[in-house]
């Protein structure tokens, strides 16, 4: 496989924003399973979630420029 067809097919960024997809739900799970979820929880669970929006900015902006 060259670097040209990575390149073309975006395996990196797809990589990147699929794992980060995969964090997002973990965190849902685990903020979800809290009985009484504190302040800090809460600010952490809405940072994870928050970034999801950039991260998926940085994908749709990745793509090739012709």
């Amino acid at each position: 496989m060259s670097p040209e067809q990575l390149d073309k097919w975006r395996v990196i960024p797809r990589l990147l924003v699929t794992l980060y997809g995969f964090m997002c739900w973990n965190t849902f799970e685990w903020f979800i399973a809290q009985p009484d979820p504190t302040i800090s929880q809460t600010t952490f669970a809405t940072a994870i979630w928050g970034a999801a929006a950039a991260w998926f900015g940085f994908y749709v902006n990745s793509g090739g420029r012709e």
